[in-house]
């Protein structure tokens, strides 16, 4: 049997910034996944776009902020060449939307001005989704193609991956497919979203957002290649049957039948009508369409940190069915079991800064903020629980 120092599961930009931030402390870093390469779930589907939150101030919204720094600054020195730091123009949907910018003005975290019809933040940028993932992970052994169906935790609180590799300390990073842990408060919510790349006579200086984003165009073949995107799934069709399948491998590689198919061209004609109500593209040509379901939680707050265990936790506190308040670090935990999960659309700007946080509590034994972990998920969880048991 095989043993590492860490294992992580999944290799998206979650698994990989985690195998980045790992690699500093570590050689002995395995990273696992089920497709043939790393970054072809959602995170290989993501238009990979880096921009503020707008809103009112509070704990998300700083939560945003302060990642969005830390990323950029990381893509900007170690990768310049994979990251287009071109500024992202906001454009408000309608006069409601419009309002709200102007109520948010006070409460803005990075500079902005007024441009054509809409608000230019220079700090926005997207960075190349595939490229990144590969070079924060290539420091790490990969086993691709390869499906971690069991986990079983051992003596010393070490794990076992499909009796085969063996952790000392073990990372679930797998987003939307949360079928490896059993714990009934951990709820992951998947958000399909699509994106299309296509060539255009018409050519973007800077990317715009509004119902979906558009990319900064780069000349390709005499003509300029933009991607458009989109994290929801507008379309409520009945997708049963068909590619939009957490347990496929490869989702973008596979053969997809007239139902899924179907559907795609529907989404990839309604990105292109909502592109062009934020800017008008010419000679389109679509040459390349990439699907994948985000993860997302009940709450849109990160899971981060280790599992409690529900069982352990009630069985030291019972009267905590009852309601009963107990301090986080009093709940029992899955030993050297951690998540780092739910960054939904913003993938790209959360994950480097959440796997820093992250892998600076394990080695280092620095705080997270309760926020962020999976405590509140299992807090509240257990408070809906009591309150069903009230009104029976």
């Amino acid at each position: 049997m095989k043993k590492y120092d860490y294992i992580i599961i999944g290799a998206g930009i979650a698994g990989c910034s985690l195998a980045y931030s790992l690699s500093k402390y570590s050689k002995s870093v395995l990273i696992i996944d089920k497709n043939s390469d790393i970054a072809f779930g959602a995170s290989g589907a993501a238009g990979a776009f880096l921009s503020p939150l707008l809103g009112v101030d509070n704990s998300f919204k700083t939560l945003v902020a302060r990642a969005l720094e830390f990323s950029s600054n990381i893509y900007k020195k170690e990768f310049p060449d994979l990251i287009d730091s071109c500024g992202t123009l906001r454009i408000p949907k309608d006069k409601n939307d419009e309002d709200k910018f102007q109520n948010y003005i006070p409460f803005m975290d990075f500079s902005f001005e007024a441009r054509e019809n809409g608000y230019f933040f220079p700090i926005g940028s997207s960075v190349k989704s595939y490229e990144i993932c590969k070079e924060l992970s290539k420091n790490v052994e990969k086993l691709l193609s390869y499906e971690a169906t069991k986990i079983e935790q051992i003596k010393d609180d070490k794990w076992i991956i499909n009796s085969e590799f063996e952790a000392s300390k073990l990372f679930l990073a797998t987003g939307a497919n949360i079928s490896l842990i059993e714990e009934d408060y951990f709820k992951i919510r998947a958000v399909w979203g699509q994106k299309i790349d296509i060539l255009s006579s018409s050519q973007t200086f800077h990317n715009y957002h509004k119902e979906c984003s558009i990319s900064n165009s780069k000349e390709f073949k005499n003509r300029f290649k933009i991607s458009i995107g989109a994290t929801h799934d507008r379309e409520e069709l009945d997708k049963t049957d068909t590619s939009f399948d957490l347990s496929l491998k490869d989702i973008n590689l596979i053969n997809h039948n007239e139902k899924t198919k179907n559907i795609i061209d529907k989404n990839s004609q309604k990105l292109l009508k909502l592109a062009s109500d934020i800017k008008t593209l010419e000679d389109i040509e679509i040459i390349d369409i990439k699907i994948g379901a985000r993860a997302s939680s009940v709450d849109y707050f990160p899971m981060l940190a280790e599992l409690i265990d529900v069982e352990k936790s009630v069985e030291k506190y019972p009267h905590i069915k009852n309601g009963s308040f107990i301090k986080d670090e009093n709940l029992e935990t899955i030993k050297n079991l951690y998540t780092l999960n739910g960054v939904g659309g913003r993938g790209f700007v959360l994950s480097l800064y959440l796997a820093d946080i992250l892998v600076e509590y394990v080695i280092n034994g620095k705080e997270i903020d309760s926020s962020l972990t999976n405590h509140r998920l299992f807090k509240r969880w257990i408070k809906r629980l009591n309150n069903k048991g009230k009104n029976r």
